[in-house]
């Protein structure tokens, strides 16, 4: 049985690829995308790589994406693999008919009429009847290789593109269903859609052109038009320049939410090859869960006057019920009067980039949001915002981040007392002054039990160092805090020296200097499998995601409030500057948090646990 692709697309759309393959892969964060050991042939280097709607092994080359997946590690049939994956996704197979055939084949040959009127509007601005549109792209600054990048062309008189296409063999009809017909209501009479307008094709995810936009030049509006809603075009799901934009993450580039099309084209001219903008409305549901499968962190970019910071509060409004440890926004606020066309025109790359790298975490854009909109200069406004602040939090659906964020805005909120009249926040060293806060205001951390079950995580702990030395890079600072029996300190301080003139961080380097330093009844005291057998993120064979949380999971019942300050500072890293590293580490101390408030045992099976 045929599918429409319209519903294959839809049900790609709702199935991550990364949350199936999860199911039978322990997949780790490696860059944008995710990597494990490939589960179709045995390998202990992992060479398979998830991306966001495909899958490749480097190592036995298999690829593909969710439905193939699903059909080739559970030995599915390709409707066992679309029934099993549609009841997940809540969707109903189509049945089979005449009518649904019909439908599919008018769908595809609405795609077939968008490419040819793509052509005919790309070869009539390079003829004298395109000059102006040309004039005007070449005047915006653009050169002729991203005109052709973009595939940007000219709309000319009303009737050219008709008679074009019927020479083709494609008629009215055709052109209405593509969106590029209309008819006037009181006349009946038909006409095109858009005439003596530059032309922008909307391209899907895939590449595939779906719709156009059209600027008008001189006076008229409205100044930019969109395609209407097709088989194959809806404004709320699609984004300007995602093809483009997909590419440009894989290859390294930061996912940024611009608001037209000129600014899409103007940033990726200028090095920046991620940048998307909505089509004409504000962001949507839809069109944030479409970026967040691009890159768990895009930046969103607004005007610096009071439209830009409308617009900014209504994005965060929509996505504070979808945020998770895993999907989070940055928001840039540009100079007001510009945006990013007129930024990098005027000031370049590197004038853009500023901008960029001064992107607010969610956290402190809300906090700045509510401050600006409720006021702080009174005793009643400061009652009112921190109610506000309490509020917002609560429609986070995950309740591990509402708790972190309640617990980061309210730290905002007291700082705010001594906050400079220019609103900045001074910086703090890490591990003095958290979020913000003076020391002054900090909790006291609790003392640390002197019991069995303390000197048994001590243990396990180090035997976690001992395996996987490389997390000394992340928990040096914790680690040193804890409270050991001598032989276990003495053991601690001979690791941090050899830490400290090591090249690298390998366990087989860490043993052999040990050995040789007489530290060798200390080592087999820590790697014992008594009084309790060790976890198995202290195994050797343990990934180092796995190792690092059960690390910070196991150290939370020794030490919670310092692990609610390793959270919340690794939080505020991973939001200045987003790098593997910084999203790694804080999803390691998130998860281990959240362990610890479920109540989610650690391995040490003690009763007075």
């Amino acid at each position: 049985m045929a599918l429409p692709a319209s519903f294959l697309d839809e049900l790609r759309l709702r199935t991550p690829l990364s949350a199936v393959i999860g199911r039978r892969v322990k997949l780790a964060r490696s860059g944008k995308q995710w990597k494990g050991c490939c589960p179709f042939h045995g390998e202990k280097t992992p060479s398979f790589y998830v991306y966001d709607d495909a899958y490749h092994c480097f190592g036995c080359g298999v690829h593909g994406d969710v439905i193939s997946f699903v059909m080739q590690s559970q030995g599915l049939a390709f409707m066992e693999a679309i029934g099993q994956l549609a009841a997940e996704a809540g969707m109903e197979v189509p049945k089979s008919s005449p009518e649904a055939a019909e439908a599919e084949r008018r769908r595809l040959d609405v795609v077939e009429v968008l490419e040819a009127v793509q052509a005919h509007y790309q070869k009539r601005i390079a003829l004298p009847d395109g000059r102006a549109g040309r004039d005007y792209l070449l005047g915006r600054g653009l050169t002729e290789d991203t005109i052709a990048r973009f595939g940007l062309g000219w709309a000319g008189e009303r009737g050219a593109l008709t008679g074009d296409m019927t020479r083709q063999g494609i008629d009215l009809g055709q052109l209405t269903e593509a969106g590029l017909i209309r008819r006037d209501e009181e006349t009946n009479r038909t006409f095109e859609l858009f005439s003596h307008r530059v032309m922008f094709p909307i391209r899907d995810r895939r590449g595939r052109i779906i719709s156009f936009g059209g600027r008008i030049l001189g006076a008229g509006q409205p100044k930019y038009v969109n395609g209407p809603e097709t088989s194959v075009f809806s404004k709320r799901r699609n984004l300007y320049g995602l093809d483009l934009a997909r590419n440009g993450v894989r290859t390294g580039g930061t996912l940024i939410v611009v608001e037209g099309y000129m600014d899409v084209i103007a940033t990726a001219q200028a090095g920046f090859t991620a940048a998307v903008a909505p089509l004409g409305t504000a962001l949507t549901q839809e069109q944030l869960e479409e970026l967040w499968r691009v890159s768990p962190v895009p930046v969103l970019c607004f005007d610096g006057d009071s439209a830009g910071a409308r617009a900014a509060s209504r994005v965060m409004e929509l996505a504070l019920p979808m945020l998770t440890p895993e999907r989070s926004l940055r928001f840039a606020t540009l100079p007001k009067g510009d945006d990013p066309d007129s930024l990098v025109r005027k000031g370049g790359a590197g004038e853009f980039q500023r901008y960029l790298d001064a992107a607010k975490s969610p956290t402190d854009a809300l906090y700045g949001m509510l401050r600006e909109e409720v006021g702080d200069a009174t005793p009643e406004l400061r009652a009112k915002l921190n109610s506000r602040l309490i509020e917002s939090t609560e429609r986070i659906a995950d309740k591990s981040l509402a708790w972190e964020y309640r617990r980061a805005l309210l730290d905002l909120f007291k700082a705010g007392r001594s906050r400079p009249a220019n609103g900045r926040t001074q910086k703090w060293d890490k591990g003095k002054a958290p979020l913000g806060l003076p020391a002054s205001l900090r909790l006291p951390r609790p003392a640390l039990r002197q019991d069995t079950t303390t000197v048994e995580r001590t243990r396990i702990l180090t035997a976690i160092v001992l395996r996987h030395p490389i997390l000394l890079h992340d928990v040096a600072q914790a680690y040193k805090s804890l409270a050991m029996d001598p032989g276990l300190m003495r053991l601690r301080d001979a690791i941090e020296d050899w830490a400290e003139a090591a090249e690298t961080l390998d366990s087989a380097g860490l043993m052999d200097h040990l050995t040789l330093s007489g530290f060798a009844h200390d080592v087999q005291h820590a790697l014992a499998e008594a009084p309790m057998p060790l976890p198995a993120c202290a195994a050797s064979e343990a990934m180092p995601a796995e190792a690092e949380s059960g690390w910070w999971h196991i150290f939370g019942f020794l030490n919670e409030e310092l692990l609610r300050e390793e959270v919340a500072s690794a939080q505020q890293d991973a939001a200045r500057n987003l790098t593997p590293e910084t999203w790694r580490r804080q999803k390691a101390l998130v998860e281990a948090l959240a362990k610890i408030r479920s109540g989610e045992p650690d391995g040490v099976g003690f009763a007075d646990i």
